[in-house]
Parts: C-alpha cells; structure tokens; sequence
C-alpha cells in the first residue's frame, strides 16, 4: 500500500478513487478530518489516519455523521482547514447541521464529501445527496476521473475559503473504489494554528460569535446567496468544466462524475465522434449560466446523463427555460423520457442503448456467432450463491437464539432490525429473524413504539437488535425514549468488537481511536445500567444460556431489558486466523438423510463452514474456512459434530 504521505510531486501512481481525494486534501493542508465509517467512502479517513502523525492532522472516527460534521465546522471556525466525510445515507444523519452550517458559512477551507451508492450495491437504498446543495444553498462539486478526484478536493478548499462556506464534493462506487493513474502534486509545510475569534459583531462572518438568530436570519441569509452567486462566477471558468467534440454536434451529451467515463467510451465505440460532443460538468451546483449557454447553443438536441435521480436535468431544463430567448427551443433526452433509467448505476452499455436510439445507429455488442457459441457452452461465471453470515459469525449463533426462544415462547414475538451484517437476519442465513429493516437506530426507535401496543390488543414480545457501533451511533436517542416512555422491549446488543460491516473501524466502545491512540472505552453494558435498566451479558456461542435468558426477559413485563451478546467478529484483526476449536463430523454417528434432524446443520443453520456430502450421506467441516467456533457442535441433535480445544 502506498505510503500517501511520502509520494512526491510530479510521481504517478495507480490510486484508488478514495485514496486520491484523501491525497488531494493533504495537498491542501487539511488540518482536521472527520467522519463515520460506510462503503463507500471509508478509505478517506483511513488514509488520512494513517498520514496524521506524518502530517501532523487530527482525523477521528466520530459517534455520527452530524457529529463529524461538527467537528470538521469548529476547526473551520478556528481558521483551520478541514473535512468532514460520509456515505449518502449518513448526509441525513448530518443534514440537521448542515442547515445552519450553511446559512452562517464557514472561516476556514471546510469540504464536505458525500460518497454515494448507485445500485445500492452496498446499501439499502441508492438514495443520494445532491439536492441538499441546492436545498441548502452551497455549492456542489463532482469530480470525472481519479485525476479529478485529488486535483478538485484541493481546489475545493481554495473555494471554500473564497466564498466563506462549505463546499460539497461527490463521490460514487465507481470512483470512489476503482483505481486510476494520478500525478500527484506539492504537500505543503503545515503549521496552522487554531484560533476561534468570537468577540466581534453578530453578523461579524470571520471575527462575530457562530450564532443562527431569527435577528439575524435576513443578513446571515442574504450573505448565503451571494456567496452561492460567487461559486457560480467562480464555475464559469472552472477548469474542471471540459468539452469534446465538434464544434456543432448533432447531439450534446452533459454528464458529470462517473458517467464521463461511460459516456466517452460509448461514443467512441459507436464511431460518434463527429456527431456527438460531451460537455463534463465538474461543478453541478449552482450552474454556471453564462457556460450553459455557450454550449446549450451547439445544437438543438441533448442527452443528459447522470446517476441516480434526474438532478443535473430538472436543473439544466429549468435554466434552459431561462435562456429560451437566446439559445432557442431546444429538445431533450434523459430520464425524463427514459432515454436514461431513473434507478441503478450507469454502465457504458446503458448509455450505448440511449445514444444508438437517439443517432439512430444500428450497434451490436455481441456478434451472433459468439451469442451462438456461449450458448452452446452453458452458463459461464460463478453459481450464483445467497448472502450469509461468514463462518464463525456470532449474529448467526445469536439469530439461531434469538429465533429458538421466540418459538418455545411461541406468542408471535419478532425483532425490529437496522443496518450491519446483521442485516442479513432478514432473509435465511438469519432465520428470517428480522421483520423491519430501515435506518442505523430505527430498529429500537420502533420497538419502542411496537412496545407500548398491549393496550391497544398486541400483546407479543418485541425486540430490537443493533450492533456495538450503532448502539452509539443512533440507538441511544431511541433507548432513552424507549425507558422512558416505559415501552416494553428487549434491546440486543450484538457486540462483535467494532465496524465490522465497513473494516473494523473504531468506535467509543473500543480503547483505540481512529489514529490508533489509546483512549478511554464507553461500556456499552454500564451505559444502560446508569440508564437504570436490567442488564445481562452473554456470549452468543453459549446458546443455551442465550436462549434461557432470552425466554426469562420475555416473560418480564417491566419496561425495557438490554441482553449484551458479546464475541469478537471472526474477520477481526485480532481474530483472524485463530480457531478456537478443531471441529470435526464423527461420520460414523452423522445419519445424514436418514435422521429426524432432516440435515439441519447444512439445510437450515447452513454454516459455509458445513459442507452436504451427498455421495456419502453425511455432513462435513470445510477445514479451509472454517472459523473453529464450535457452534455447530451445540446444534446437532445426534452429537455427530465434535470440537476440541484447537493447539495454540
């Protein structure tokens, strides 16, 4: 791995999406850097973390996104440059902030990255961020390639300090965890010095108290506009705003962030170029209108090309409208009317299929003797395989508890879940456990509202589930409402030791921060007791006495119970390699078939661990990946399956 801190100017290197963004705002002496971990945008800070003893950087792990955002404005505040970093989803979590954020504006450099998940690929929506620039009133960035994506974070910052606010810079999948040559450029000598002035005037932007005031809403408000109209000015001679093609293209394609690469190749692989120009946009907000005039009057017919929602179009069509006068009446293609798919990410093919209706150009991919070849051989590629818990998971050993004792309870119980690998507890590697999915913290933000129902005719056990992570990131808020609201629930803490789902990044419960310094741990288990609730810890390898002490708090009619499932994730660092048990399937004792178990270890607990022989009629251990928890021993009804302490 390269070492970010070290590479010199003018040096290229093969970097990731996210790993350039991290290099370009050290080359804008980033002071302070904050964020929460989520695919994609992890890797930011993780850079930045490992460079902050080098660069002398503060970089945290912080308990949310608002939080992160918070901390990135008071180094802003304190003359310092900053950046606060995040997924899509996380930009709601901010969003709260943001608001008044914006509206005051900013001292220092302050970027905020937002990296986004079209396809959701590895999130549970592909919801995105860019209409908060607009809702919000500052300005928007998207960078086009891995060039773009270090060389526009740093300029972001000299943006940022020109017009005293926040500056977003989007990211997606595609840039953000792909890879790309980079020339890299200068890293400067840091010697910032923190200083927060607040002894001036009200409406004193650089030297006033940072107060939002109904007083002071008109001016703080008018200021925000034009600082908006400054970025537009800056915008019209971005050097990040290209255009290739001829000078009067049959069509004009507008695109930005990933979608330039797709729409590159798409016309060059239909030998458009003379037809077709492609107008990036690198700053998508505000547009800049003298720009969008020069080149909305190349042609009469354009394609707008974006991921996800139809942004950069009911933004372009909306000031097309304005500059009808000058530029005439023109025609446009996009989502608006399907040219462009309004849901999943873009592909080089999507926009093939868009550009071949458009300029009526007969394309095939695939010659028919190849599609006639394929078929002869079959199917090619992997088998298609469910999701599941990796082997030697403890959320599989705590949803077979969970699952277990909501059946022998038998009163039509169920769990209320969010967002971590335990997510997975809604479909059949969990049991089909789950019964609602939403946001990180809704899962005990319903139960407590499932939890006060009894009156009203449901009276059923309702529990929620969360990981060690969430449990600071959102839970809380919900656990403080749930006890007192005295809403009958049990809140599982499924602790497996940090992040698991995005790295293994830190988090308050944990005695390292982000820069792998030691710190104070916040108790998960003394949190709730101080809250003055039952608290119990257990270990979800252990299922009889998961299962008993599930049933016991089911029976309980007094408010909210916490169960803590305590072992450490058998991907983690400290984990990784080391079994705790030698597992084995004693063959002569495993009846296969032709047991009343109807093969559950491999038909139903379903361990990758576990492997069906069915020429010998009997189970099997992986020895290869199998994690040595034991568990599976616990759950044959034949004791078919042994463990022994594994050899140190």
């Amino acid at each position: 791995m390269l070492d970010l801190w070290e590479a010199a100017k003018g040096t290229r290197h093969l970097l990731m999406g996210n790993e350039a963004i991290a290099r370009g705002a050290m080359e804008a002496g980033v002071s302070v850097a904050a964020g929460y971990p989520g695919t994609p945008s992890s890797e930011i800070i993780e850079n930045l973390a490992r460079a902050s003893g080098e660069r002398n950087i503060y970089v945290e792990w912080s308990v949310n996104e608002k939080v992160a955002l918070e901390v990135a404005a008071a180094a802003s505040y304190s003359g310092l440059r900053s950046l606060a970093v995040m997924k899509q989803v996380g930009m709601n979590v901010a969003s709260d902030f943001l608001l008044h954020l914006s509206q005051y504006g900013t001292r220092g450099g302050m970027v905020l990255v937002s990296c986004e998940d079209p396809g959701a690929l590895s999130s549970t929506n592909e919801g995105e961020s860019r209409p908060y620039a607009k809702m919000m009133e500052f300005p928007l960035v998207e960078p086009g390639d891995f060039q773009e994506a270090k060389d526009m974070t740093a300029w972001a910052f000299n943006l940022s300090e020109e017009i005293r606010n926040v500056v977003m810079l989007r990211s997606v999948t595609r840039l953000s965890h792909a890879s790309g040559n980079v020339v890299l450029g200068e890293l400067p000598e840091i010697r910032a010095k923190a200083d927060f002035k607040h002894h001036g005037s009200m409406v004193d932007p650089m030297e006033g108290p940072i107060v939002n005031l109904p007083a002071t809403l008109q001016v703080l408000h008018n200021r925000q506009q034009e600082r908006l109209r400054a970025a537009s000015a800056v915008f019209e001679k971005s050097p990040f705003n290209v255009y290739e093609g001829p000078e009067r293209p049959e069509l004009l394609v507008i695109t930005s962030s990933a979608c330039t690469l797709y729409c590159r190749e798409a016309v060059r692989l239909l030998g458009a170029q003379e037809r077709a120009g492609i107008l990036k946009l690198g700053t998508t907000w505000p547009l800049p209108p003298g720009l969008m005039e020069k080149h909305l009057s190349r042609t009469d017919r354009i394609l707008i090309v974006e991921e996800v929602l139809p942004f950069l179009e009911d933004n372009v069509l909306a000031l097309a409208a304005v500059l009808s006068p000058k530029i005439g009446i023109k025609t446009f293609h996009g989502k608006l009317d399907r040219s462009i798919p309004m849901t999943n990410e873009l592909n080089p093919d999507v926009v093939i299929s868009a550009l071949s209706r458009i300029l009526d150009i007969k394309y095939q991919a695939v010659p028919d003797s190849y599609r006639k070849k394929a078929a002869e051989i079959g199917p090619l590629g992997a088998p298609p395989r469910a999701l599941t818990f990796c082997p030697g998971c403890p959320h599989r050993a705590s949803f077979w508890s969970i699952h277990n004792a909501l059946q022998r309870d038998n009163r039509k119980g169920f769990v209320c879940g969010d967002i971590g690998c335990y997510s997975l507890a809604a479909g059949a590697s969990g049991f089909d456990t789950l019964k609602t999915l939403h946001s990180m913290g809704s899962g005990t933000g319903l139960a407590s509202g499932f939890g006060k129902l009894a009156s009203f005719g449901m009276d059923r056990p309702v529990l929620s589930v969360c990981g060690d992570s969430t449990f600071f990131h959102a839970v809380l808020p919900a656990l403080v409402n749930a006890i007192h609201n005295r809403s009958d629930i049990i809140l599982l803490v499924l602790d497996n030791s940090g992040t698991a789902m995005t790295g293994f990044q830190a988090h308050p419960g944990l005695k390292a921060n982000a820069m792998n310094q030691t710190v104070p741990a916040v108790d998960i288990p003394e949190v709730c007791r101080a809250m003055g609730v039952a608290v119990e810890v257990r270990d979800p390898f252990d299922l009889e006495e998961t299962e008993k002490t599930l049933l016991e708090m089911m029976q309980r009619r007094n408010g909210v119970n916490v169960l803590v499932l305590r072992q450490i994730c058998a991907l983690s660092p400290e984990k990784k390699g080391r079994k705790r048990f030698e597992v084995k399937v004693n063959e002569k004792v495993c009846l296969g078939e032709t047991c009343g178990c109807n093969r559950l270890c491999t038909r139903v607990f379903k361990c990758p661990g576990l492997i069906w022989n069915k020429g010998e009629n009997t189970a099997r251990i992986d020895e290869v990946i199998c994690a040595g928890c034991g568990v599976c021993a616990s759950i044959c009804p034949a004791h078919a399956i042994e463990k022994r302490e594994a050899a140190s």
